[in-house]
């Protein structure tokens, strides 16, 4: 996960790319899955980690973490070949 190592991440949720210049923000749940992916975690363990972290289903954990990834992908931050990893 190279391309989300660069970025710099406040505990707000502001988030800027230097390389590109581009920023963005995130609400909490987005922030704790960028987090753990920065450490390496794959979709499983996050998944995890959310339905005890903010107390929701497996179901919902799954569907905010892929869709998440897809906005991640989106904005150039990911690309297919890291997603496979992840």
């Amino acid at each position: 996960m190279s391309r989300l190592n660069r970025l710099a991440i406040s505990e707000e949720g502001f988030i800027f790319d230097p390389e590109t210049g581009n920023s963005f923000t995130v609400n909490k749940t987005g922030l704790f899955i960028i987090n753990m992916l920065k450490e390496g975690k794959d979709v499983e363990d996050i998944v995890e980690a959310l339905t005890e972290e903010f107390e929701v289903d497996r179901e919902e954990a799954m569907r905010d973490v892929t869709d998440f990834l897809e906005q991640l992908r989106f904005m150039g931050l990911i690309d297919k070949t890291e997603d496979d990893n992840v």
